[in-house]
C-alpha cells in the first residue's frame, strides 16, 4: 500500500503533517507557517517567518519577463487554459531567469566547501580566495549565477534589504559573507560594478539558514504564481499578445 507522511484524509477529517487542516490550521496559522509544516515538517519560528515572507515577497514580479509573456502568449492561444498560462510562464524557471537562486546557490555551496576543505583556511583568505574563482570563472567564459543584472548594473536594490534583515534575524553567516566577497572580486576583475543580485542574496542566506536549493527555487516558484495570475487578470482586461504575435510576424 502507498503511503505519503505529508497529507490525508478520510471521510471525516484531513490531515496535514499530523495536524487536522480545519481544527488546527485553518483561521489558526497563517500560509507561510503552513508551507513551512508542509514542505520542512515543522512551523518556523519568528525569524524564519520573516525571512521566508521575504523570499515570496521579492519574487512575486519583476515585469514583461520571458515568464510573464510566454504566460500571456499562451493565455492567447488557449484562454479557456488559465492554468496552462500559469505552468507556461514557471516551466521557463531555470539558469537565466526565475530559477537563479537554485544555481547560485549550488555555485556558493560548492566553492565555499572547496574553500573550507583547504589547508588551514583563515577567513582572511576569503578575499584573495574569491579572486581565484572569478579568474576560473572569466578564463572558462562562465557567468556567475547570482551576480550582476541586466537592469540593475550598479546595484540591486532588493540585495542590500534581503541581507540587513539576514542580519537582523541573525542568518548572515559565511554564505553571505563569500556572496559579498565574490562580488567584489568580480567588480575587480571586470573594472566595473558586478552587483550581489537578489537572486543571489536569497540564495546565500537560503543557505545561511540552513535550506536546501531546491526549496529556495520551490519559494521563487510559488512566489511567482501570484505574479502569473496578476499577468493573466490584466491580459484579459488589457490584451498585448497579439501585438507581440504581430511585431513577430512582421520582423
Amino acid at each position: 500500500m502507498f503511503k505519503s507522511g505529508i497529507g490525508g484524509g478520510d471521510a471525516d477529517r484531513i490531515t496535514l503533517r499530523g495536524y487536522d487542516l480545519v481544527e488546527d490550521l485553518v483561521d489558526k496559522h497563517d500560509f507561510v507557517d503552513v508551507l513551512c509544516l508542509t514542505v520542512t515538517g515543522a512551523f518556523p519560528d519568528a525569524n524564519q517567518r520573516r525571512m521566508i515572507n521575504m523570499f515570496l515577497v521579492t519574487a512575486t514580479d519583476h515585469g514583461l519577463t520571458p515568464s510573464a509573456l510566454a504566460t500571456r502568449l499562451t493565455l492567447h492561444g488557449a484562454p479557456e487554459s488559465l492554468q496552462g498560462a500559469v505552468a507556461a510562464g514557471l516551466l521557463g524557471a531555470g539558469s537565466r531567469y526565475l530559477g537563479v537562486s537554485e544555481y547560485a546557490a549550488r555555485f556558493m555551496q560548492r566553492h565555499l566547501a572547496e574553500f573550507k576543505a583547504r589547508q588551514g583556511p583563515a577567513e582572511g583568505d576569503m578575499d584573495a580566495y574569491a579572486d581565484i574563482v572569478v579568474s576560473a570563472e572569466r578564463k572558462a567564459g562562465r557567468r556567475m549565477p547570482g551576480f550582476g543584472h541586466p537592469i540593475h548594473v550598479e546595484a540591486d536594490p532588493r540585495s542590500a534589504k534581503v541581507l540587513r534583515m539576514a542580519k537582523e534575524c541573525g542568518y548572515a553567516g559565511e554564505h553571505c559573507r563569500f556572496a559579498l566577497a565574490l562580488s567584489e572580486a568580480a567588480g575587480r576583475a571586470s573594472g566595473k560594478p558586478v552587483p550581489l543580485n537578489a537572486a543571489g542574496a536569497k540564495a546565500a542566506v537560503m543557505l545561511d539558514m540552513g535550506m536546501s536549493p531546491e526549496f529556495g527555487k520551490g519559494l521563487t516558484l510559488i512566489a511567482r504564481v501570484a505574479g502569473l495570475l496578476a499577468h493573466i487578470l490584466e491580459e484579459r482586461e488589457q490584451p498585448i499578445s497579439q501585438a507581440v504575435w504581430d511585431a513577430a510576424r512582421a520582423s
